[in-house]
């Protein structure tokens, strides 16, 4: 169907099924406001899958009204070329929500995001770009 026409669901349970379980553990990394995660199941680290989240608050601006806050997530899948060269593909996801944000409306924003991610009128953009 393509963007011109996507329909996303308002309302709707965003999961996931099948597949196999990974746990992401964190490794110490210094992440500033941040934490790293890893798949410590994938004992090559260069190929090893890992996740980094961060979080920036609200803060009350000088004229007495509140700034957004962010919160943002990549997630890495390294790979090792057949040149040998090393590479880190990778997707990031950011929110960015203001306080007099009701939970309702983040989780709208949130669910939509997830849906443009894996819905099939998206698909041919993450693959190849297509905006048609």
């Amino acid at each position: 169907m393509g963007l011109n026409s996507s329909t996303l669901l308002l309302g709707a349970t965003c999961s996931a099924t099948g597949g196999v379980s990974h746990s992401f553990t964190p490794d110490g990394l210094m992440i500033s406001n941040g934490l790293h995660l890893i798949d410590a199941a994938i004992t090559d680290y260069r190929t090893r899958p890992s996740i980094t989240v961060k979080t920036k608050q609200p803060t009350l601006l000088p004229d007495g009204t509140w700034g957004r806050g962010k919160r943002s997530m990549t997630i890495t899948l390294p790979k090792v070329l057949s040149s040998g060269k090393q590479e880190f593909p990778n997707v990031r996801i950011e929110l960015s929500d203001h306080p007099e944000m009701s939970q309702a409306e983040i989780d709208a924003l949130t669910c939509y995001a997830a849906q443009s991610l894996f819905d099939a009128d998206f698909l041919a953009f993450w693959r190849t770009g297509s905006q048609a």
